[in-house]
């Protein structure tokens, strides 16, 4: 059974920083791009960063580049989140989801839409607030 489990949220004050991280089993990690999306009440889960199945390459949305960063050890099946001068808009249920779709093929896939995912996390609470 593949499970995906997020952990390191909390409560941060703006400017702060917080890593999450998401432990995968069930599947063979290296087989898969690994991506963070994010819902705040109220609105619609967005995407905010991948990460392909070698950690090589990564793509952000525009909301956080420069101030997350997605990383991956493929020897701990597991991805993480790096969040550095947050913001109160940061807040959110942050997620963590597993694609195949296009791992290890001749042109990359970076997947930007909550379709493209196969597998979800149940996700973690980040809250910035003074």
């Amino acid at each position: 059974q593949v499970q995906l489990v997020e952990s390191g949220g909390g409560s941060v004050a703006p400017g702060d920083s917080l890593s999450i991280s998401c432990a995968v089993s069930g599947v063979t990690f290296s087989n898969y791009a690994m991506g963070w999306f994010r819902q705040a009440p109220g609105k619609e889960r967005e995407f905010v960063a991948f990460v392909n199945w070698s950690g090589r390459n990564t793509y952000y949305s525009d909301s956080v580049k420069g101030r997350f960063t997605i990383s991956r050890d493929n020897a701990k099946n597991t991805v993480y989140l790096q969040m550095n001068s947050v913001r109160p808009e940061d807040t959110a249920v942050y997620y963590c989801a597993a694609t195949s779709k296009g791992v290890k093929g001749i042109v990359m896939v970076i997947a930007t839409t909550s379709e493209e995912y196969e597998h979800w996390g149940q996700g973690t609470q980040v809250t910035v607030s003074s």
